[in-house]
């Protein structure tokens, strides 16, 4: 009988291939990934410049107080209920003949911010995809 010893060699599981293949998957993914930056309302944010736009048509003006109070073109609306504010809005639109004028949403700082989404998604079931939000410029100190 030949007894020999059993010579086992040490299995050994090699990572460095492994690692180089995930991190080229990593690298092949961020590359082609892209980001979608769709949103449902468009607005155009305004700019704080000191450049002013002049705009061909005359924009209808939806001032909120701190109180929530709705103003549409310096009238106040009765109440601020969302149904109140469409009407009024509605009327607005029909007295200046025009079907989608650009609209300035001017809110008081300490506004509700539930007042001025509800005045955004009245301007949209009006149709009116050109408005901005009105802002101040700030003071910087010297």
């Amino acid at each position: 009988m030949n007894f020999r010893k059993n010579m086992s060699d040490d299995v050994e599981v090699n990572l460095t291939p492994l690692i180089d293949v995930v991190f080229l998957l990593l690298i092949f993914f961020m590359v082609t990934t892209t980001f979608d930056k769709d949103a449902k309302i468009k607005i155009n944010l305004p700019t704080t410049t000191n450049a002013m736009t002049t705009a061909s048509k005359a924009p209808m003006e939806v001032i909120i107080d701190g109180s929530g109070k709705f103003f549409v073109d310096g009238r106040e609306v009765l109440n601020n209920k969302p149904e109140t504010l469409f009407r009024a809005m509605t009327q607005a639109l029909n007295e200046r003949g025009e079907k989608t004028p650009p609209l300035v949403i001017s809110a008081d700082a300490s506004t509700n911010y539930q007042a001025v989404v509800t005045a955004m998604d009245i301007a949209g079931r009006l149709g009116i995809t050109n408005f901005s939000m009105a802002t101040s410029q700030s003071q910087r100190k010297k």
